[in-house]
């Protein structure tokens, strides 16, 4: 079921798009980047809610990983001087 809702929010998204363009409206690129977040976290939102527990544990763990080392990295990459 859960499957079928995503498919569903998906369809509808890319339905609204076709409206505003047949109607017209301006479609600028920020419009279709935040369709596109939007349905990509109905996907995730589904994939993750369809998981057992501990795998889902891991995928979060490497998910604040991530983010801890891009933090870093940008930290350091921001105390290095530029050469210009």
């Amino acid at each position: 079921m859960l499957a079928t809702v995503t498919v569903l929010a998906s369809l509808g998204v890319i339905a609204w798009l076709i409206y505003r363009a047949a109607r017209r409206k301006a479609i600028k690129a920020h419009m279709v980047a935040y369709a596109v977040a939007c349905v990509t976290g109905v996907f995730t939102l589904a994939y993750f809610l369809s998981m057992d527990i501990p795998q889902l544990i891991k995928i979060v763990v490497s998910i604040f990983l991530g983010i801890a080392l891009i933090v870093i990295a940008a930290f350091l990459q921001r105390r290095q001087p530029s050469k210009q």
